[in-house]
């Protein structure tokens, strides 16, 4: 078995293979990730990243890679788990859980509202920003597809759904990776149960 010692691969690799996506397949994807260290330049992290991305993107279903990215996720625990769990118990509403959760910036980022369609919108960054940057992957040069960016979108789902007691799907509405910062990470989630 393959070795990555670098977390953001590691965690990669065993998404890929809980989703049970096929050994040759996996291997595309993950190819030459070994080589990347902890110690390896943060430039050259997010080079391999945007690769592998690509690689997703060409070999498997776009929901395939949504599963496998959103497994990725972390900061599943700890105090962000007790601020979700403690919005869900605190307020009856979903109306009321929404507002909680919008002033819950340290979990959901700069705002969470409910928009006429039904949808949560949540955003990272406020609109209008001449310029903002993933705070995951700073030093990328190069747009890299927002199939990455589903992890980022895993954690608020994660959180969200706990908070507002309900099933949830994610859908990436814009990101600072794949727009080379022009655009703010935001997330829209349809309430599904």
């Amino acid at each position: 078995m393959v070795h990555y010692e670098y977390g953001r691969i590691a965690r990669l690799a065993r998404s890929l293979a809980q989703a049970g996506i096929d050994e040759a397949v996996c291997a595309e994807i993950l190819r030459r990730g070994e080589s990347i260290r902890s110690s390896t330049p943060a430039a050259k992290k997010a080079e391999w990243i945007r690769g592998a991305m690509e690689r997703m993107d060409e070999l498997l279903e776009p929901e395939t890679c949504r599963g496998v990215r959103e497994a990725c996720a972390c900061c599943l625990g700890g105090k962000r788990l007790e601020c979700s769990r403690a919005i869900a118990r605190n307020h009856p509403t979903l109306e009321e859980r929404i507002e909680a959760a919008n002033e819950t910036r340290f979990v959901f980022g700069h705002s969470v509202t409910m928009q006429e369609d039904g949808r949560v919108l949540v955003r990272f960054a406020p609109e209008g920003l001449p310029a903002y940057r993933c705070v995951c992957l700073p030093q990328a040069r190069e747009p890299i597809s927002e199939t990455y960016c589903y992890c980022c979108g895993g954690h608020v789902k994660h959180h969200l759904q706990i908070a507002l007691g309900t099933k949830l799907r994610c859908t990436v509405r814009s990101s600072a990776l794949a727009s080379s910062g022009k655009e703010g990470c935001t997330f829209l989630f349809d309430i599904v149960g």
